[in-house]
């Protein structure tokens, strides 16, 4: 059995479809259960002020999963070593199990995905493509950091949800075993510390797409 030799007009075609999916359709996944359909969880009597409070954090959430779909897409796209890049593209596998749970609870609770997008994933393919150039280690230094933040983030929001929403506090406590074991195998892989700017530089960005999926 032969095995296809993929250059850099099939990588970018194979990242248009995965695009695609991820903004149009539904991407792929690992088939691992929705946390939030575990027998333990019940779904709560949340006032509405809560209920918005919730659809609002996942919302936010589901645009940081394509912004990380972008990312690792980007990365696996100019990865120099074989290794990486299939590093990269399971990470990327698992996050879109994240992005269908973010989702489906968005809609449960009554609220949409961000109209922003397309957006998020082009502008962190372009990330995730210069980051993948500068080198591996740097690339995975990246990714390791990006995930440092996010369950940073993932804390925030387990603590501003009400108690009574275990659905969607499920869903954030696998999101962020997820998210750290990611952050600690790209740091196994040799990725390196970025410098301080870079990650000021990271968490301002992240600020502006985090309040502005708030909203919209």
């Amino acid at each position: 059995m032969t095995t296809r030799n993929y250059n850099t007009v099939d990588h970018l075609l194979i990242n248009l479809d995965i695009g695609l999916r991820i903004l149009l359709g539904r991407p792929p996944v690992t088939e691992r259960p929705n946390p939030a359909d575990a027998a333990a969880c019940r779904e709560g009597e949340l006032n509405e002020q809560e209920r918005r409070l919730s659809g609002r954090l996942m919302r936010i959430n589901h645009a940081g999963e394509v912004s990380a779909q972008g990312l690792y897409q980007g990365q696996a796209l100019t990865a120099k070593l074989p290794e990486v890049r299939k590093r990269m593209e399971q990470a990327a596998l698992e996050e879109n199990d994240h992005l269908v749970w973010c989702e489906q609870r968005a809609k449960e609770l009554g609220t949409h995905t961000s109209l922003f997008n397309p957006v998020w994933y082009f502008g962190s393919l372009a990330i995730g493509s210069a980051a993948g150039a500068a080198g591996d280690k740097w690339s995975l230094g990246f990714v390791a950091e990006t995930e440092h933040q996010v369950v940073r983030h993932l804390d925030e929001h387990l603590r501003s949800i009400s108690p009574r929403d275990e659905k969607s506090r499920a869903i954030l406590e696998q999101m962020k075993e997820d998210e750290g074991r990611h952050a600690t195998v790209a740091l196994h892989a040799g990725g390196a510390e970025l410098p301080f700017p870079v990650k000021k530089l990271m968490e301002v960005m992240s600020k502006v797409m985090t309040r502005t999926t708030y909203w919209v």
